[in-house]
Formats: C-alpha cells, structure tokens, sequence
C-alpha cells in the first residue's frame, strides 16, 4: 500500500521579511510498519542555508536560513510512502495479549525497568499540555479502572471523547488551553490529541503526541479534489509488558493503513511542520494544503464508498 502526499505551507507577510530562522517537520518517519521511498522538500525563498539533524524524538528536522529580503515563504513536502498492513495488524494483537491492567502499570513505572526508561519522559508536562486538572483526571478515570486492562481501557476513553467531543473547525488553536477544549466540549483534531494525552499522563501514565496525515475517500460517485486532505493528529499510549500502540480519537479507531506517521512528539510543538522566526513587523497569514491518495486509486473505479470520517483540519 503506497501513498503520495503534498504538503504545502505558505506564510505571507505584510511587511518585508529581512532575515529568517524556519525549522520543517515534513519528511515521514521509518518505523516497521512504514518505509519511506521518497522524499523531497522545495522552498521558494532561495534559502542561504539548509541542514537537516535528527532530534531527540528521532524525527527529521529541516533548518532553513534566508538572508534575502521576502514576502512570502512557500516550503512543499512530497513524500512516497509504504504502509504494511499486516505488521501493523500483528503488532495491535501482540498489544492486545502482553497488556496488563491499569494497577499493575502504575507499580511497575515506580521502579527501575530499562525497557520503560525512553517511555517515562512522556509522563511530565510539555509546553503545549500543562499538568491536568482534576476534572480531566476525573474524566480519564472513568475508563482507567484499577483492575481494568490498560488497552481496553484507552480503548473505551477514545470512543468517548469520540462520542463527548464536537469537531468544530476554527474553534481553537495552538495556544487554546486544553482546560478550555474540555470545558467546551469542541475542537479540532489536535485538541482531543492533547486532551487524551493530558488526562492520561495525568493519571501516571506515558503518552505521547502523534502527527500525520489520513486517507479519506470522496463520496461515492464524485473525484477527489486535489488538497482536500489535513495533515491529522492522534495520541500513542505505553503499556509497561507490551509497547506503544496508537488511538485516534478523532475518528474512534485505531491507526491501521490509512495513517501516515509523520512524526511523534511530547505535544505539537514538538513535531509542528513548519514553525520560525522572522525580522519584520506586522502580521502574516498562513495557509496549508494537503493532499493524501494511493498510488492504485488513479486505476480503481469510483465506487469506493465514503468512510464518513470527521474533518481533520489541524492548525498548522
């Protein structure tokens, strides 16, 4: 299963832009399950240096430096990637059999486990998803059962916040505090990405933030539109015995072939596709576009049906 993506961000300014510091997250992470075939970035500012380095979540970051004087900065990823299935199917099943209960977890994190050691970064707070509330807790606590186990558990508290929670585009953005999303009970993708991750490392346990992108599929009997997509966002739980498995709590299920992992962070700041500084004043408007499709679906035929997920949009 092959995917082409697009990713294109845009920044223009309203003043000239002199001298400028970018960091691009855009090139898709190798793991397992996925294997990168192709990758290129294309930047239209004629940039004075570019370097890439590998951070410390093992994600792929791209420093751009622009000397000359512009208006707008334009950076496209273009990324070929395979996706295998049945790993990705086996490693789910493997989760499901090693899992332990949510009592058992919390006594083994207490001590020293050299398997758990990277995991347990992912239990403090982050720029992006402060220590949680007690009624967040509270929220996570009504699946995260003593005796319960871990993966039913985060099984059950996706589908709520799935049930809970109304995708409203526009509603929030970055620097939306996650106290307020849950308040509200509305948000985009990255917000009930961080809300999940917020409850759950609230109540002891590491977490982590996902980004991405997803396939979706037009409607029956209608072509697909070029840049329909959004890059997407979801959480990735550990279980102490068993290892890291994905919930996407957007669309209430867990990531299978139709995800494409980007990059793995404590929050979206941590993996955001493109983030800088600039000298110049006023202000800048930003715009995404996405695009996501199989290799194969140019030679199928239309009827392949909608599967009805939830818009992705996810502030850039």
């Amino acid at each position: 299963m092959i995917y082409n993506i697009y990713h294109k961000t845009e920044f223009r300014y309203q003043s000239m832009v002199t001298y400028s510091h970018n960091m691009a997250r855009l090139k898709p992470r190798e793991t397992q399950y996925q294997k990168l075939l192709d990758f290129s970035l294309e930047i239209d500012a004629f940039p004075f240096e570019k370097s890439d380095f590998v951070d410390m979540f093992e994600n792929t970051n791209t420093h751009i430096l622009i000397k000359n004087s512009h208006h707008s900065l334009t950076v496209i990823g273009r990324s070929r990637v395979e996706i295998f299935p049945e790993l990705i199917e086996a490693h789910i099943q493997n989760i499901r059999q090693n899992s332990i209960t949510f009592k058992a977890a919390k006594e083994r994190l207490k001590s020293f486990v050299q398997a758990d050691v990277d995991a347990k970064q992912f239990i403090f707070d982050s720029a992006l998803i402060p220590k949680a509330t007690e009624a967040i807790k509270e929220y996570a606590l009504e699946s995260f059962k003593e005796e319960r186990d871990l993966f039913e558990a985060a099984n059950e508290f996706m589908g709520r916040i799935y049930n809970d929670f109304e995708f409203v585009s526009g509603f929030s953005d970055v620097t939306t505090p996650i106290s307020e999303i849950f308040e509200a009970k509305k948000g985009v993708c990255q917000d009930f990405a961080q809300l999940a991750i917020s409850a759950i490392r609230g109540i002891g346990l590491p977490c982590k933030y996902v980004s991405g992108y997803i396939e979706t599929l037009p409607p029956e009997g209608e072509k697909k539109l070029f840049g329909a997509d959004a890059s997407h966002a979801w959480f990735s739980l550990y279980i102490p015995n068993a290892g890291w498995i994905e919930f996407d709590p957007t669309n209430n299920l867990l990531p299978r072939e139709q995800h494409i992992l980007l990059g793995y962070g404590r929050d979206y700041a941590d993996i955001a596709p493109l983030k800088g500084v600039v000298f110049s004043s006023g202000n800048s408007q930003l715009s995404v576009m996405v695009d996501v499709r199989k290799e194969q679906m140019q030679e199928q035929t239309q009827s392949q049906s909608f599967f009805g997920f939830k818009n992705q949009t996810q502030t850039q």
